[in-house]
C-alpha cells in the first residue's frame, strides 16, 4: 500500500485541503489504514468526480480506493459483484458486449461504484428505476472497528450508507442487479421548447414511454424565453430499428460505440474563466438555435447518449482559477412556481451558466440522505469567483427549503449547516445511527465538518 501527502479538491477545484492519502490494493490493507487512522479520521475517495468536498479530509487521512477494481462474472440472474473502485465507465465497457447495462447510469461514467452508492446517484430514468443503491443486493462495508460487514437492503445500516457520503464506513465492494439490453444503441428524440412552461409540458407529455429524459435549459434567456431549452429522451434501440445501410455490428451488444475525448493537453485553468455573461449568452443562443425543432429515431451509441459530457474531461478548467460551484436542487411536483422563480432569478442575475440540466424524479429512495424525491431537479455550474455568488445561493437555498425541496449534498461545496438540517428530515436519524456505529467519528470529511453531519 502506497502512502503520500497530497492537496486534494473535488472536480470543482474549490477549497483544496491537505491529507495523507492511502492507496490500498486489498481489503486487509484498507482495514489497516482505518485502524491506523489519526485523530482527524479518514474518508474514502474514488475518482474525485464529486464537485464539492465530500471526499476531502483536511489534516486527516483519505483512502483512495481506485486500486480495488475487480469485476466478477455475471450470474444467471443478471447480477455482478465488483469492487468499489471500479468506474462506471469501465463497468459499461465490460458489460455492454455481454448484453448487460449497469442498473442506473448517471450523467458521467467517471465515478466509482463505491461513489455511486455513497452518493446514491440518480440516472435519467429515475421515475422508473430509482437511484443507484436501489439495485444493490449486498455491499461490503468496512466499519470503524476495522471489520468488514456484509450489509443487506432493508436494514438501517444499508439505508444510512446509501447516500451517506462515506460517513458510515468504507464501501469495499457490492453486488449489483443488472439490466438486460437488446443492443448497444439508443433511439433518441430531441425537441426544442420555447420557455419553461413549454419545457415542463413536453417533459410530461407521453408519460414515460421513453424512459430516459433530461433537458438543457438556457439560463441566460430572459423575458418570454426564460427557461427555454432542449429536451432529449431515449430508449434502448431494438434490432429492427437498424437503418438499411448499417452493418450488423452496430446493433450487436458487443458494440460499445466508444466516443473520443476532447482534451486540453497541459492547459492550466483560464485565469478569469472562459465564460463571461456575453460569451455565455452567445454560446447558449448558438446551442439553442442549432438544435432541431423536433427529431425522432436518431441512433446513438449507449456511451455517447449517457456520458456525452465525458468527451470534455477538462471542462472544469474553463471556469477560472477559482473553480466552479455545481448547484443541484430539487422541488416537488406542485412547486413548479418555485422552479420558475429560481430560473428567473438566475437569468436576471446574468450569471454565466452554460451547463444547466433539468430532470424529473420519481419515488423517493430509502437512504436517509438520498437526494432524489418526487419532483423536478435542476443542476447548474457557475464560476466560483462570481461576485456575490455565496449570498445569492444562500437566498436560493432558503427558497428551495421553504418549498420543501433540497440541495444535493453529494454535489455541495458551500451550503450552511442550518440549510441542510431544514432540507433533510432524515438527518437526525442518520446522526443517531452514526453516533452508535462510530462513536469516535472515525469517518470524517470536509463536508461532514462543514455541515455538522
Amino acid at each position: 500500500m502506497s502512502v503520500d501527502t497530497v492537496s486534494l479538491t473535488g472536480w470543482g477545484r474549490t477549497a483544496p485541503t491537505t491529507a495523507v492519502r492511502f492507496r490500498p490494493r486489498t481489503h486487509e490493507e484498507a482495514a489497516a489504514a482505518v485502524r491506523g487512522r489519526g485523530p482527524r479520521g479518514v474518508i474514502a475517495r474514488g475518482l474525485g468526480r464529486s464537485p464539492g468536498d465530500a471526499a476531502q479530509n483536511a489534516g486527516g487521512s483519505v483512502l483512495d480506493l481506485t486500486g480495488l477494481a475487480r469485476i466478477g462474472g455475471v450470474d444467471a440472474a443478471g447480477a455482478v459483484r465488483c469492487d468499489a473502485g471500479v468506474s462506471l465507465e469501465r463497468l459499461l465497457r465490460v458489460l455492454l458486449p455481454l448484453g448487460w447495462l449497469p442498473p442506473v447510469v448517471p450523467g458521467t461514467g467517471r465515478v466509482t461504484v463505491g461513489g455511486a452508492i455513497a452518493s446514491d446517484l440518480p440516472g435519467l430514468d429515475h421515475r422508473r428505476s430509482g437511484s443507484f443503491a436501489r439495485h444493490v443486493s449486498a455491499l461490503e462495508l468496512l466499519t470503524a472497528d476495522g471489520e468488514v460487514r456484509t450489509v443487506l437492503p432493508g436494514t438501517a445500516l444499508f439505508d444510512a450508507t446509501a447516500g451517506g457520503l462515506g460517513l458510515t464506513g468504507v464501501i469495499l465492494g457490492a453486488t449489483l442487479r443488472l439490466r438486460r439490453v437488446p443492443t448497444a444503441l439508443m433511439s433518441v428524440s430531441t425537441e426544442r421548447a420555447e420557455d419553461l412552461d413549454d419545457l415542463l409540458a413536453r417533459f410530461t407529455a407521453g408519460g414515460d414511454r421513453l424512459p430516459y429524459a433530461s433537458a438543457w435549459i438556457d439560463l441566460m434567456a430572459r423575458g418570454r424565453a426564460a427557461g427555454r431549452g432542449i429536451l432529449t429522451r431515449g430508449e434502448h434501440a431494438t434490432p429492427d430499428m437498424r437503418p438499411a445501410h448499417a452493418g450488423r455490428t452496430l446493433l450487436s451488444p458487443r458494440s460499445g460505440g466508444a466516443r473520443g475525448r476532447f482534451r486540453l493537453p497541459g492547459c492550466p485553468p483560464v485565469p478569469g474563466g472562459l465564460f463571461g455573461p456575453a460569451p455565455a449568452a452567445l454560446y447558449n443562443e448558438v446551442r439553442y438555435r442549432g438544435a432541431p425543432r423536433a427529431r425522432t429515431g436518431e441512433l446513438r451509441p449507449v456511451g455517447a447518449f449517457f456520458h456525452a459530457a465525458d468527451a470534455y474531461p477538462d471542462a472544469n478548467l474553463l471556469y477560472g482559477r477559482g473553480g466552479l460551484v455545481r448547484y443541484r436542487f430539487a422541488v416537488g411536483y406542485g412547486q413548479e412556481e418555485t422552479l420558475h422563480r429560481v430560473v428567473r432569478r438566475i437569468a436576471g442575475s446574468r450569471s454565466p451558466a452554460v451547463r444547466a440540466v433539468l430532470q424529473r424524479f420519481g419515488a423517493a429512495d430509502p437512504g436517509g440522505l438520498s437526494f432524489a424525491a418526487p419532483g423536478w431537479s435542476l443542476a447548474l455550474d457557475l464560476p466560483a469567483a462570481l461576485p456575490g455568488l455565496a449570498r445569492f445561493l444562500d437566498d436560493v437555498d432558503e427558497e428551495v427549503a421553504a418549498a420543501g425541496g433540497r440541495v444535493c449534498l453529494a454535489k455541495d461545496s458551500r451550503m450552511r449547516p442550518e440549510a441542510a438540517a431544514a432540507m433533510y428530515p432524515g438527518l437526525a436519524g442518520f446522526q443517531e445511527l452514526r453516533a452508535r456505529l462510530d462513536p469516535t467519528e472515525a469517518f470524517r470529511s470536509d463536508l461532514s465538518r462543514r455541515l455538522g453531519l
